[in-house]
């Protein structure tokens, strides 16, 4: 196993780092040693050097397993502007001879990053048991258990890749993972719990006021959300459940405050999102109205505030968006604004219709083409053809309704709090709560808006014109000037 002494020197030449954060550490020297390790670390503890550093001591490729292209290509580029030449990214975006090229010379990456879709490619599969790997890295590893069963099936086959590729060690990176989530993790990849080293450590950023905006209806929605806008200091992310509403939100704002707010959404072209988290960055936008398509691999230091204009679907998604504020250490607010009957979209959102034990038999014997199925058809005959039966189906996604209706009382139980918000968050995540410094929510300090002293970040409007608009707005719901 390799000392202490070496494992410092390549963080300080390598990465330009004195010490570790909490937990990470742990986790590599717990890789060095050959370990399968599940690492739970708050958002913006550095998970990716998790897996970079040990790259440089251990023998053989890496591959890395992550959910959004967005978010590979930033890594891919933060590597590549440090000097690393030997990586490479495999997507569906590369094809053809380029495709063939890449696979052919595989063993000259050290880091290989990889969509769990491509990974089911035959060719893809072969090139990588060619290929010595050292490790291989499920990053959002929660994706396992929240993607899965309905979303994104082929997480499910991470198991067998592994296997297919020669078993090489095991790094599972998340943020967020309540005891049941990590355990699903285990299972689902087909660890023995017991030969796993976990590295837990608290979801809990004190730096992040908790608040919740309970209000009568859209209507009072939009007038507190403006007024939020016009008042907090930038940058902000604001955080929809419709590409459509993410838009008119953004063009909204931006005529009424005279700031500089862009959406994001998975509706937009590749070239435009790139375009806006670069901005966004930079700061040349100040605020991102977007779907939960935008936040990972998004690692700026000084957003301010979070806001939910529609209620996750569940705390662990909530946690994961809201902690990409404050990684600066200092004081981010996060606020939920809910109206009455917002619960209702969320449960559509994830909605599947489910077809009978009998209609499935009939297409995995082919007596029925798989579109009587419908919209879901390959969803439902992509567990036909990896063997699952019909009765196995349909049990596993009435259990997948059952814990999500649960998930989304557990955030509607949020919104309705007496007690401390941060307490029940911990509970859930199965953290003791303890006492916290004040100030820590909206509960304990309702008052928050005359108290709470964010950072100020410089404003850009657009026109002496807009920014008119801006003092006048101020006026309106009698905030100081900045």
């Amino acid at each position: 196993m390799t000392d202490s002494a070496e494992i410092y020197r390549l963080l300080h030449e390598y990465f330009g780092y004195e010490h570790f954060r909490a937990g990470q550490q742990e986790t590599i020297e717990s890789l060095l040693a050959g370990h399968d390790t599940l690492a739970v670390l708050p958002t913006g503890a550095g998970k990716s050097l998790l897996y970079q550093l040990p790259a440089y001591l251990l023998p053989g490729g890496v591959v890395i397993v992550s959910p959004l292209i967005s978010l590979m290509q930033d890594q891919v580029d933060r590597l590549r502007q440090h000097g690393e030449k030997r990586v490479v990214m495999l997507s569906s975006q590369l094809q053809g001879p380029a495709r063939d090229q890449v696979l052919h010379s595989l063993a000259s990456f050290r880091f290989i990053f990889a969509s769990p879709e491509i990974l089911t490619n035959p060719a893809v599969l072969a090139a990588l048991y060619r290929t010595p790997l050292s490790m291989m890295v499920v990053d959002e590893a929660h994706c396992i258990s929240q993607w899965g069963p309905d979303f994104r099936p082929e997480y499910l086959l991470l198991r067998q890749i592994r296997q297919r590729i020669g078993q090489p060690r095991l790094l599972m990176l998340t943020a967020t993972a309540t005891p049941r989530v990590r355990r699903d993790i285990l299972n689902k990849l087909g660890l023995d719990h017991n030969q796993v080293h976990q590295v837990i450590r608290s979801v809990n950023r004190p730096n992040i006021f908790l608040v919740v905006n309970r209000v009568a209806n859209p209507q009072a929605k939009d007038e507190r959300l403006l007024q939020l806008v016009a008042s907090l200091p930038g940058p902000g992310i604001i955080y929809f459940a419709s590409r459509k509403l993410a838009t008119q939100m953004a063009d909204w704002l931006r005529e009424q405050t005279g700031l500089v707010v862009a959406p994001y959404h998975a509706g937009m072209s590749p070239v435009d999102r790139f375009k806006i988290q670069q901005q966004f960055m930079n700061n040349q936008v100040q605020i991102v109205c977007a779907t939960s398509a935008f936040g990972m691999g998004v690692d700026k230091n000084d957003i301010r505030y979070i806001i939910h204009y529609h209620l996750p679907a569940n705390l662990e998604s909530y946690m994961q968006e809201i902690g990409r504020a404050g990684r600066d250490g200092q004081q981010s607010v996060a606020i939920l604004l809910y109206a009455p009957g917002d619960e209702g979209l969320p449960s559509q959102l994830t909605a599947i219709s489910l077809p009978s034990v009998d209609l499935l038999t009939q297409v995995k014997n082919h007596q029925l083409r798989p579109n009587v199925l419908g919209d879901d058809q390959e969803l439902f005959t992509f567990y036909l053809n990896h063997g699952y039966q019909p009765a196995q189906i349909i049990a596993a996604f009435k259990q997948r309704r059952r814990q999500q209706a649960l998930s989304l009382q557990r955030m509607l139980d949020y919104t309705s709090l007496k007690t401390c918000r941060r307490s029940f968050l911990l509970n859930y995540f199965g953290e003791e709560a303890g006492d916290f410094p004040s100030p820590c929510c909206d509960i304990d300090q309702q008052e928050w808006r005359g108290k709470l002293s964010l950072p100020k970040s410089p404003r850009r409007p657009a026109s002496a014109e807009q920014a008119d608009w801006h003092q006048r707005l101020r006026q309106l719901f009698n905030q100081p000037s900045e």
